[in-house]
């Protein structure tokens, strides 16, 4: 395995990257002291209930301000408050029904991201919400537990509109998760990551669509909270790690190099617990951890400097601070669920895309007219994604993928779950077994794009259709844009 290999696998593995682990970068104080901000827990957002057992939730987008710097409110954008949004947490099979409205000042839409659901309820592009207006989509849950999340997603906006505070976490739960910790916010806490660039005075900063990434701060914001700890009282607990950041990728590990297991990825529980001591995300990207801890310690979790542009500078994120003495925690199960394997036929269709500069796939910018894709409903194919250039990830809509190769290597245990997010080294290609879904829809698309917001924005994006096994010859392959 040559170097570019080893940092591939290394980035998917978790396994640390020597050779980057010395690069400069800026650090957030080591000074225990430095962190006395508790972390703040976005509230579970409680529906109303329906006769018919539907769940309805309410999120409204709006404008306020929040202290990212203690003592200087600032203006920020949030979901249902001034920054962030609440997590919104619900079960396979439940019925839930969304009421979205935007009291902002311009257009937007919200994405559910990692959600298999319809292609007029995904929120994408094309589900634009104006200003003053509701937007109300409602699908059936039908998926295994994972954490996804939800933020905006209009085309040429969504890098701003993300770095303004417009994101929240979605938890779907389902029996499997009863052998892990679950108490939200005791033992099950959400981590929503995100990197800023701040004024003296406090406020976001910088234009998130200038160079090669847009913006890479050097402020690292965990839940919204700069610099903060977290009390734990449970011997085990359980992270939800979330990405949110427009492009920095995350090295994580704890500064005492403890051990920790990877219990699921972005699209649901591994098999088994996999021991790791270090994991990355790229953006949209989320991991699930447990973490083990003994009475009246404390400890760091950390980002690690790398070698790939969007991976430079060494940051302490959170204390975590084990109270004298721990509640009892079960052992972490041997098994965890049954992911069905996504199985690839002999003659299964492969795509190939590949990812021009910072603005095009396979030579085209995003155009939401344009149709670049027809995939059979229920089909499983070959996606291979080639990246001639510096760093990029992949995301694609409304389906489940296992990793195959990463520059013909195999990914390791923890990296072969189901995903719907994956990094694309430099000047690597990465071989993906793709799952779609049964819904169909011949005049609305679902996207598949680089999800390093600033590069989305650009043009790194395209779109497919679901249709009719057998009709894809008849499908236009062109459709009447409203938001351009």
């Amino acid at each position: 395995m040559n170097r570019r290999q080893f940092l591939a696998a290394a980035a998917l593995s978790g396994l640390a990257s020597a050779c980057g682990s010395g690069a400069a970068g800026a650090r957030a104080p080591r000074d225990p002291a430095a962190f006395r901000t508790e972390l703040r827990v976005p509230p579970l957002l409680e529906p109303e209930v329906d006769k018919d057992g539907t769940r309805r939730y309410a999120l409204t987008m709006q404008r306020g301000r929040s202290e990212i710097l203690a003592g200087k409110p600032v203006e920020t954008w949030g979901f249902n408050g001034p920054h962030l949004g609440p997590t919104i947490r619900a079960a396979r099979g439940d019925r839930v029904q969304m009421a979205v409205t935007n009291r902002l000042d311009e257009a937007s839409t919200v994405h559910w991201h990692g959600m298999r659901l319809p292609a007029k309820m995904d929120g994408g592009p094309h589900q634009m919400i104006e200003p003053g207006a509701t937007w109300s989509p409602h699908w059936t849950i039908d998926q295994p537990a994972a954490t996804s999340w939800y933020h905006p997603h209009p085309h040429g906006k969504t890098a701003t509109q993300v770095y303004r505070g417009l994101a929240g976490m979605f938890i779907i739960d389902d029996r499997t998760t009863a052998a892990l910790p679950a108490t939200y916010g005791i033992d099950d806490v959400p981590l929503i990551l995100q990197d800023k660039s701040l004024a003296e005075d406090g406020s976001p900063t910088g234009d998130p669509l200038k160079g090669t990434f847009g913006i890479l701060g050097d402020h690292i914001l965990v839940n919204g909270t700069y610099a903060p700890f977290v009390n734990v009282r449970t011997e085990r607990v359980r992270f939800r790690v979330l990405n949110g950041s427009n492009a920095r990728m995350y090295h994580l590990t704890f500064a005492d190099g403890r051990a920790f297991h990877v219990v699921g990825n972005d699209a649901g529980l591994l098999p088994a617990p996999v021991q790791v001591d270090q994991v990355s995300l790229t953006p949209g990207e989320r991991v699930e951890v447990v973490v083990t801890f003994v009475a009246g310690e404390q400890v760091f979790l950390r980002t690690v400097s790398g070698s790939d542009d969007i991976d430079e500078g060494d940051f302490d994120l959170l204390k975590i601070v084990a109270a004298p003495r721990l509640a009892a925690s079960p052992r972490l199960p041997a098994r965890l669920a049954t992911p069905t394997p996504i199985v690839v036929p002999r003659n299964a269709k492969v795509r190939r895309f590949r990812l021009n500069g910072h603005d095009a796939i396979n030579g085209k910018e995003m155009d939401l007219s344009r149709i670049d894709e027809v995939v059979p409903a229920g089909a499983t194919e070959i996606w291979e994604i080639e990246n001639t250039v510096y760093a990029h990830n992949f995301h694609i809509h409304e389906v489940a993928f296992q990793v195959l190769a990463v520059d013909g290597e195999k990914p390791p245990a923890y990296a072969s779950g189901h995903k719907d997010t994956v990094y694309v080294p430099p000047k690597s290609t990465v071989r993906l077994a793709v799952q779609f879904g049964r819904f169909t829809d011949p005049a609305t698309p679902y996207m598949y794009h680089c999800h390093i917001l600033r590069h989305e924005d650009s043009g790194m994006m395209g779109q497919f259709v679901v249709v009719e096994p057998g009709t894809e010859n008849q499908v236009p392959r062109t459709i009447t844009a409203h938001h351009m």
